[in-house]
């Protein structure tokens, strides 16, 4: 069920498990030009989730923003075909079957949004079932609402999370920490390259941060957000 978070801002949820943990999972709705729609990290398209997209506007862009959020981009796809379906590099070949017609680069714009800005995480490494792999997230910035919208490179797990989230993060660390999980801390080598896009993202001026797993950090996001990446990197950025 859709949920508003500010103006021309909504965030639906879902349970989902990873590596057996429920995690649940998260995506985020951008309205812009008055009825115009923006999916990023698509959650399994309910009718109650269809039905309120329709009260709100047309989907116009559906949006993979890494490797690991795909899941339900097929199903979303074809409830949405005249959608345009953006993806991070790397997605064309992890999932071929996908109609993806254009691909997030270096040099790319979406001049089509007046009030989002995106940027790249470059560096950063995940976990999966075959170890550790790129992430390739592209982070965006909803400027009318000073929101970062982020994907996998950053949780917030706290008393609203499942209570093995809350167990496995007061165990390892990271309960109520805005930043990424110990596993990927030790996973990431090349750390200068994550922190040039990090600086990046904090020279946005935004107050919230939206993310995929885990509570939306409504106040002193930024700080925060600048504090997990310090633990992070093991430096002050």
């Amino acid at each position: 069920m859709l949920k508003n978070i500010d103006t021309n801002l909504w965030v639906a949820e879902q349970p989902l498990k990873y590596f057996g943990l429920e995690v649940g999972t998260r995506m985020t709705v951008i309205r812009f030009n008055h009825n115009k729609l923006m999916v990023i990290s698509p959650i399994y398209p309910e009718d109650k989730i269809i039905q309120q997209l329709a009260q709100l506007g047309t989907v116009n862009y559906i949006i993979s923003p890494n490797l690991y959020h795909h899941l339900f981009i097929a199903p979303f796809k074809k409830i949405y075909p005249d959608a345009e379906l953006w993806a991070t590099s790397g997605l064309e070949q992890k999932r071929s079957d996908l109609p993806i017609d254009k691909i997030f680069n270096d040099e790319c714009s979406l001049q089509f949004l007046e009030q989002v800005e995106v940027s790249p995480v470059i560096g950063f490494n995940t976990l999966d079932v075959t170890g550790y792999s790129p992430l390739n997230e592209w982070v965006f910035f909803h400027t009318e609402s000073n929101t970062l919208i982020i994907t996998d490179i950053a949780y917030y797990f706290d008393a609203f999370s499942s209570p093995i989230m809350q167990l496995v993060t007061k165990l390892f660390g990271g309960y109520q920490q805005l930043r990424p999980s110990f596993l990927e801390k030790i996973a990431t080598p090349d750390k200068e390259q994550v922190k040039q896009s990090i600086q990046r993202i904090l020279s946005w001026d935004f107050e919230r941060v939206i993310m995929a797993h885990g509570s939306i950090l409504e106040q002193d996001a930024k700080q925060q957000f600048k504090l997990g990446y310090e633990w992070f990197l093991g430096e002050s950025i």
